[in-house]
């Protein structure tokens, strides 16, 4: 009978989150234990653990979170029903340790008592669906056992069906909780039918040589549902049109608060931008590149009056996550833009709906701040974003950098005419050059894309007589400032990964 006292505390405790999902639903989605656990672990997490996971598991980390959350949920659910029993209740009591954890953790994110109540009552129907199955399997064991033909008895049978009656409710429950919530915050058939303004000169069509085209070479322009994204956010804000605002407030002359009605009545530009995560490694993937529509936040920054002793600006996610900016990056006359569309449509949901920063030339943990709803104009000695308050370095402009995207790392190739090609990158400053070295010998000049803006990455490509054997690719980028990406091996943490990308191949 150990195996239905296990059973039965993991049906109990999946009742915990089914009940708590629908709590939710009126209290906040944030509050549900599953998703302020998880946040509470991505806030407190190691940066090592951190990046490691984002660089093996890349944009579906929090997939993986949530799926070694589930594993050890079960393994703690299963012991606490193994061990409770009606005049021991020492699973009840783990359930309560969580619950109260829970509702702590649940009211922090949502700033009131409300947020502590979907665990709390989570938690209670758990305790008592794990008392009554754990009464019924200790009466069965009294009362029951087996009959003599070798089949379950009747009282076997009850507590079967009250272990699966308690688990349909479980997930009846977490259904109801998700379609509801759903139902009442998503944004998605609003997005539909935003019409985007036109911008004050449209973007001309790329040059024929912006996009060499080479097969397994990445595209130029990076589609919205290809574009990288690593965040914090466990559960994608679903901010309205109809509520959204901008407050610019801090040490500036005036505050000004900016309604999605007042954008409408401006004017917006166009601008091709490349962005990277700076838990982007070499030779990673964790960069891309988009025709971005929005507003110019040096102009919007002037209407408000920055202090002359400002140097930062911290901007505010919908779901409190931040980010500090320096001033002068965004005033510089650099494209730095209040983004509101991307290649062509309304920004996607997971990337910043309804609005976003776009900042060329800086990583996205001090600038792409999504759903953005707050920017305090300060200073670096006197306001921490979020992960320059864990050590990340304040300013984060991008390193000069190359990927090698063919031939694949690792792979078998036919010896003879092979090409090499890749993207190169020096957001703000431009790409004037990559070479690739095969093997220890000299560096070689590729042929590089056209380049149509300083804030864009460049194709290259290389044509190589391969000959048989094992060869080891590298590939480096130099800037406008004729200084070439430096060969020092170092890792993403404080300010992004440097070194050349290399790949390893065997030629047949």
């Amino acid at each position: 009978m150990a195996w239905m006292r296990v059973l039965a505390g993991v049906v109990s405790a999946a009742l915990v989150l089914g009940i708590a999902e629908f709590v939710a639903v009126f209290t906040g989605a944030a509050g549900a234990p599953a998703y302020a656990l998880g946040a509470s672990v991505v806030d407190h997490t190691p940066d090592g653990i951190r990046e490691w996971a984002i660089q093996a598991f890349g944009t579906n980390d929090k997939t993986v979170l949530f799926v070694c959350m589930g594993v050890v949920a079960v393994v703690v659910a299963g012991l606490a029903g193994a061990v409770e029993r009606t005049t021991r209740p020492i699973g009840s009591i783990a359930f309560g340790v969580f619950g109260v954890f829970a509702a702590v953790v649940g009211a922090g994110r949502i700033g009131g008592f409300s947020g502590a109540l979907p665990a709390l009552i989570g938690t209670a129907a758990g305790i008592l669906a794990l008392r009554g199955l754990t009464r019924r399997i200790e009466t069965d064991q009294a009362d029951a056992g087996q009959d003599e033909s070798g089949r379950a008895s009747a009282g076997r049978r009850r507590v079967l069906g009250g272990i699966a009656a308690t688990g349909v409710f479980a997930i009846g429950a977490g259904l109801a909780g998700r379609l509801l919530g759903g139902a009442r915050t998503d944004v998605s058939a609003e997005r539909a039918t935003v019409d985007l303004p036109a911008p004050a000169t449209p973007l001309p069509g790329l040059p024929p040589d912006a996009d060499l085209r080479v097969p397994g070479l990445t595209p130029y322009l990076t589609s919205n549902s290809e574009f990288y994204r690593i965040d914090t956010a466990l559960i994608v804000p679903q901010v309205s049109t109809d509520s959204w605002s901008l407050r610019i407030h801090g040490m500036v002359d005036r505050e000004i608060t900016l309604t999605w009605d007042d954008l409408a009545r401006r004017t917006p530009v166009e601008r091709l931008v490349t962005l990277a995560c700076v838990s982007n490694p070499i030779n990673g993937d964790l960069i891309g590149n988009a025709r971005w529509l929005g507003y110019r936040l040096d102009e919007l920054l002037a209407e408000a009056g920055p202090l002359p002793d400002a140097d930062m600006v911290l901007s505010t996610s919908k779901d409190g996550w931040t980010a500090g900016t320096p001033l002068s990056a965004l005033t510089d006359g650099r494209d730095a833009l209040l983004a509101i569309g991307m290649n062509g449509e309304p920004l996607p949901l997971q990337h910043g709906y309804p609005a976003r920063l776009v900042v060329p030339g800086l990583y996205g943990y001090v600038s792409a701040t999504k759903w953005v709803t707050e920017l305090e104009v300060t200073r670096f000695d006197q306001a921490f974003a979020y992960w320059t308050r864990r050590g990340w370095s304040a300013h984060g402009p991008i390193k000069t950098g190359t990927r090698i995207d063919i031939p694949r790392g690792r792979g078998r190739i036919p010896q003879g005419r092979t090409t090499i090609a890749g993207v190169a990158w020096a957001q703000h400053r431009g790409v004037t050059g990559v070479e690739v070295q095969i093997d220890n010998g000299d560096w070689l000049p590729a042929r590089l894309s056209t380049e149509v803006s300083i804030d864009t990455w460049r194709q290259w490509v290389y044509d190589w007589d391969a000959t048989p054997g094992q060869h080891t690719l590298r590939a480096r980028t130099t800037d406008t400032t004729g200084i070439p990406q430096t060969a020092l091996q170092q890792d993403v943490i404080p300010d992004g990964a440097t070194g050349y990308p290399t790949l390893t191949i065997q030629v047949a």
